[in-house]
């Protein structure tokens, strides 16, 4: 589970970033003169969870350390339209060479987080968790499974090396699904297995295999209830996950049938960015 990032991570994300867009230097902030001292705010235009405070910290404190920043607003808590998010101070120059760059992890980040919060909030009172994928965006992976975790969501496996996801081409190549779990609990002692399944047969073979996390790709409600019956009776030998074309619309009767966990793709590859914007108060 991410809480918190690295801010060595941070730093290099945020370096790569300023780098693209600096390129050789910035012309156009390069027209106010040199000595120039200014004030502004972010301004949020819409409802949304705020997340990425640290990559807007660090371009600004990358670019120049006299800026100083004043959150109005932090990490996990909702932004409200036309209000103040943050207050900067300090020379004009590098404030308007950071703008794009701290706006561009903000709004991504802060997406992530809103979409994320809006299936938590879908399938409030129940027992069900919503998870995140690595439906990522290249290069922002842990930043987006923060942001996740700021909107209220958990966080799925980081990557490959952290639990065994068998889907359905890795049974293809192993030659079935109890092939794969044994071969899974030989290779990688000690780390989560979970399968993916595409029917009810699949399921029981997975549950028989001994799976800690079975995966219901695309069954229907009726088979959602039905795995879940199936495995209560045998003691919750596995904890369930739904996962295929959830939209908020079916998330909560998703949610009902049962399943443990419900992964959303879209939490991260869908994000459409929120809107914000910096606008200079005073310059002296």
């Amino acid at each position: 589970m991410i809480e918190r990032l690295d801010s060595n991570l941070i730093a290099r994300q945020v370096a790569a970033a300023l780098a693209e867009d600096m390129g050789a230097g910035d012309v156009t902030a390069a027209l106010v003169p040199d000595a120039q001292q200014v004030r502004a705010q972010v301004i949020a235009r819409e409802p949304a969870i705020l997340c990425g405070t640290d990559w807007v910290d660090a371009t600004f404190k990358q670019l120049d350390s006299a800026i100083s920043l004043d959150w109005q607003v932090h990490d996990g808590e909702r932004m409200l339209p036309d209000t103040p998010v943050l207050r900067l101070a300090g020379p004009a120059r590098p404030i308007l060479t950071g703008e794009r760059t701290a706006l561009n992890f903000l709004q991504t980040l802060s997406a992530t987080a809103t979409a994320a919060n809006r299936f938590v909030e879908a399938v409030a009172g129940t027992s069900c968790q919503i998870l995140d994928t690595r439906k990522t965006l290249p290069g922002l992976r842990l930043a987006q499974k923060y942001a996740a975790r700021c909107g209220g969501a958990r966080n799925h496996r980081l990557g490959l090396y952290d639990m065994v996801l068998i889907k359905e081409n890795h049974i293809i190549a192993a030659g079935s699904i109890a092939t794969a779990i044994a071969t899974a609990r030989r290779t990688s002692p000690g780390i989560p297995v979970e399968v993916e399944v595409e029917s009810l047969d699949e399921f029981d073979q997975a549950l028989d295999g001994g799976a800690d996390i079975i995966m219901l790709d695309e069954l229907s409600s009726d088979d959602m209830r039905t795995a879940v019956a199936i495995n209560r009776e045998r003691g919750g030998l596995a904890k369930l996950e739904a996962s295929g074309s959830v939209t908020l619309a079916t998330v909560r009767d998703i949610a009902l049938t049962g399943v443990d966990y419900i992964s959303i793709g879209g939490i991260t590859k869908h994000v459409q960015a929120v809107d914000l914007s910096m606008r200079f108060e005073f310059a002296a």
